[in-house]
C-alpha cells in the first residue's frame, strides 16, 4: 500500500526480480481531496 504512486513504482521496480504484480487497486480514503492510496499485489515469480 502506498500513497505516493512514484516511489511505490520506484520500490516495485526494486521488487521486480523475485516478484510480479498481479493486481493494482485505487482507494479513495480522503473524499473530497486529491488524496488516493494504492493497493498492489504481488505474487512469488
Amino acid at each position: 500500500m502506498s500513497c505516493n504512486p512514484a516511489t511505490q513504482a520506484r520500490d516495485l521496480a526494486l521488487l521486480d526480480a523475485k516478484y510480479r504484480v498481479s493486481r493494482v487497486q485505487a482507494v479513495d480514503m480522503f473524499p473530497q481531496t486529491y488524496h488516493v492510496e494504492n493497493v498492489v499485489k504481488l505474487e512469488l515469480k
